[in-house]
Parts: structure tokens; C-alpha cells; sequence
């Protein structure tokens, strides 16, 4: 059968998945806050700019904009 000698047997087998699962549940956790924080530091300025960077918005709404941000 089975000895389970590799985490240590018995118990101690569930522990050491559970350990190993929240270890990456809260590695995942730290990386989607640390995508949010940088996210939320940006000026609204800097928000518009880069939204016409990428194409989201034209040249005519992007001054217009960026004229109510000024």
C-alpha cells in the first residue's frame, strides 16, 4: 500500500497541502494588490494619456478632456 513517507505520513500529508496551497493563495493575493495599488496611483491626466496611447479614445475627445482635467 501506501506509506506516504514523503510529507511525513498520515495527518501530516493533509497539513503539508494545506500549507502548500495557502502559500500560493497568498502569493497570488499579494501580486493582484500590488496590480491594484499601482494602478490607483496614477494622475487622471496620466489616466487620459495613456487611454489616447493606446487608441481607447481619439485626438478631438482626448483635448476636450483633458481641458475639464486643466
Amino acid at each position: 500500500m501506501h506509506d506516504f513517507h514523503f510529507f511525513g505520513g498520515g495527518w501530516m500529508m493533509f497539513f503539508w497541502w494545506f500549507l502548500i496551497i495557502a502559500l500560493i493563495v497568498i502569493i497570488v493575493k499579494a501580486f493582484f494588490s500590488s496590480t491594484k495599488q499601482n494602478s490607483n496611483n496614477e494622475s487622471p491626466l496620466e489616466i487620459l494619456k495613456r487611454r489616447y496611447a493606446n487608441g481607447e479614445i481619439d485626438k478631438e475627445e482626448f483635448e476636450e478632456r483633458k481641458k475639464e482635467l486643466l
